[in-house]
Order: structure tokens, then C-alpha cells, then sequence
């Protein structure tokens, strides 16, 4: 997974270049954008408002650089999600605790997250751990009351919004970085509010020839969650400073 930056990238170089250049380089990326949309199976009405609105920030890049470069800057809006153990988890299953971050910049950008997670048996060749968004932020039965994935386009695991695949503990933790995510912190489909489930097991990926395969990867037990709110943007800071020690 490739890091992101802390603060949006400036248009600064772009505008030095001639207009026609500029006009061209944005809209290869924006052809890219959609090229890459169109893989994921989203409604066709939330692609033609995402469309709509890359090109609204192309035009305005374009005629109003100063305005877009104070916009841009001026909204990434973060989350934060603190995990602990279920409280209906078996003896001897891990305590796993930390915290999930997210940020992303309104109204059209992708999310980042950060997952700084530990509380995993100690082993060098530890098993893969399915993290997931689920539908609910109740955690009054602890995790299982967060419901099933969170599905809002009605298809088969695992391409649902909030599928991260399987993380690989090290030494007990998790610390890893993961850019251009499908799930919002805005919109019709955020998921502020709800919550994130590490599971037992690793995730399939919708390869197991069963139903369960299909609607939440086999995963298997709950082990820890979280319910997703918004947060200071010192808390993702933070995190991404102690991630840059870590990879260093």
C-alpha cells in the first residue's frame, strides 16, 4: 500500500504549465477517474453525481486555481473508530484494541484510512484477519449487534464498500496505511455512524463455493469493533507520524 500525504497536493507545478497542457493533463485524470468507477458496481446515479462534480473542481482548477487550492485544503474531514475487545469474546481469544482513522477531502475526494491495531498472538507466521464495515453502529451485544456488511448496492462479498480484505498481525499488531477507498465519510452511503468488525479468521474473498462465501467472506467470529465518528484532524496526525516510525 503506497503512503498518502497529510495535506492535499498543490496545483502549484500544474499552473506554471501552458493552459492547453494543463487542460489535458486534468482530463486524462479525470478519464481515469471514471475509467476506474466504472469497475466498481455502484448505481449508475451515484456515478453520474460523482462525474458531475470531478468536473465542476476541473473547471474550477482551471479558472480559479487560487480559490480551488484554499478549498481543497481547507476540508479533509477525519474520523476515528476506537477499537476494543467484543464483549461477548470466548477466554483465550485476543484482546485486540487500537484505533481505525480515516480521512478524505469534501466533496469528492477518495478515502485514506490507517488501521493501529494490537492485541494479536505474537507469532511470526500469524493468520490473515478479515476487517470489515458493518451496517450498524450499535454495539449494545457487543459486536454482534453491528449487523451484516455494510452493502448499500445490494451485491455479493467481497465487493461491498467496506471490504478490506485480510491484514497479517506482526508481532501482534497491525500497522498499515491504505489509500483510494470506496466507503465516504460523506454522502448518501457514509459511514459515520457505523462500524468497523475485525474478525477471527481470514477473509475468502468470495471464494469459498457457499453462501456464506458471498455474504460475508467465512470470516468467522468477531473479535473486536468500533462505532466510526468524526474526530480532530491532531488524531490522524498523530497516527501517521507513529506509522512513519514504525516503516522506518
Amino acid at each position: 500500500m503506497r503512503r498518502f500525504p497529510i495535506l492535499s497536493p498543490s496545483l502549484e507545478s500544474l499552473l506554471k504549465i501552458s493552459g492547453m497542457s494543463v487542460l489535458l493533463f486534468l482530463v486524462t485524470g479525470l478519464i481515469l477517474c471514471v475509467s476506474d468507477e466504472t469497475k466498481q458496481e455502484e448505481s449508475s446515479n451515484l456515478a453520474i453525481q460523482e462525474t458531475q462534480g470531478k468536473m465542476n473542481l476541473l473547471w474550477m482548477a482551471i479558472l480559479y486555481p487560487n480559490m480551488y487550492e484554499h478549498l481543497h485544503k481547507g476540508n479533509w474531514i477525519h474520523a476515528i473508530c476506537e477499537v476494543k475487545p467484543s464483549r461477548n469474546l470466548e477466554a483465550g481469544k485476543p484482546q485486540v484494541n487500537g484505533q481505525v482513522l480515516f480521512q478524505q477531502v469534501y466533496p469528492h475526494g477518495k478515502l485514506n484510512a490507517i488501521f493501529y491495531l494490537d492485541g494479536f498472538p505474537p507469532d511470526s507466521n500469524a493468520a490473515g484477519r478479515a476487517i470489515h464495515i458493518h451496517e450498524f453502529g450499535d454495539l449494545s451485544m457487543g459486536c454482534d449487534s453491528a449487523g451484516g456488511h455494510y452493502n448499500p448496492f445490494k451485491v455479493n462479498h467481497p465487493f461491498h464498500p467496506g471490504d478490506f480484505g485480510n491484514f497479517y498481525p506482526q508481532d501482534g499488531k497491525i500497522r498499515l496505511s491504505m489509500s483510494n477507498l470506496q466507503p465516504s465519510l460523506f454522502n448518501k452511503q457514509a459511514i459515520l455512524g457505523r462500524s468497523v468488525v475485525i474478525h477471527e479468521n481470514a477473509d475468502d474473498m468470495g471464494k469459498g463455493n457457499n453462501s456464506g462465501s458471498l455474504e460475508h467472506g467465512n470470516a468467522g467470529k468477531r473479535l473486536a469493533c468500533c462505532v466510526i465518528g468524526f474526530c480532530k484532524e491532531e488524531m490522524w496526525v498523530k497516527a501517521h507520524e507513529e506509522l512513519l516510525k514504525t516503516e522506518g
